[in-house]
């Protein structure tokens, strides 16, 4: 399998938002501004390759009866250090990002690529898998975090971008218009990737 494919599967072929649609809910609550969404994603892509790592490193001595309560564990032990350590050197970024951080555990993207990727594969193509998977997310972040913060704030990472004048559309930093642009960009997402699947063909 070549590591290249890997992670372009991760980044955009089986983008974790836009083609899987796993692990919404933060990304619906966390992206009202593209420095949360920056945040999270990176959170989000240190768990995922620290897990995959470990995960493939100990896939021949975890027991299959137990493998997926030892999945867990190992990621939330991955999860309590990056959540220490943005509690310690990004504490502002760390308040608004609140219960999200703890809640990574649960976040099926990153079960899930233990489940079908790192317990199946080596430790390089795993690692690279955590990374595609991970940009993928952080891109997914990024794109509806800016869209978001532009729209509903009239600013991008906390900086002015149209004068007094503007008048930004609130509903965009509200939970519906999370919805309304996250539906368009998974159109217009999907309606690219097959367009060029089609043109690759």
């Amino acid at each position: 399998m070549k590591l290249s494919k890997v992670f372009y599967n991760g980044l955009i072929k089986d983008n974790p938002i836009f083609v899987q649609l796993i692990g919404m809910c933060s990304v619906l609550a966390v992206t009202t501004s593209v420095e949360n969404g920056l945040g999270m994603g990176l959170a989000v892509t240190g768990v995922l390759i620290g897990s995959n790592l470990v995960i493939s490193l100990l896939r021949k001595v975890i027991p299959d009866k137990i493998r997926i309560p030892a999945f867990v564990v190992i990621i939330a032990t991955f999860v309590t250090i990056v959540e220490m350590f943005m509690k310690a050197y990004t504490q502002e970024l760390y308040n608004n990002l609140g219960i999200f951080i703890p809640l990574i555990v649960v976040n099926c993207i990153i079960l899930a690529r233990a489940e079908a990727f790192a317990s199946k594969n080596n430790v390089l193509a795993s690692v690279v898998d955590g990374l595609g998977m991970g940009l993928g997310y952080t891109l997914a972040l990024l794109i509806l975090g800016g869209l978001r913060e532009i729209l509903g704030a009239g600013s991008i990472f906390g900086k002015e971008l149209f004068g007094p004048a503007f008048e930004p559309a609130l509903i965009f930093i509200m939970p519906p218009g999370a919805f309304i642009l996250l539906g368009i960009l998974i159109a217009v997402f999907n309606s690219v990737r097959k367009k060029k699947a089609t043109t690759e063909s």
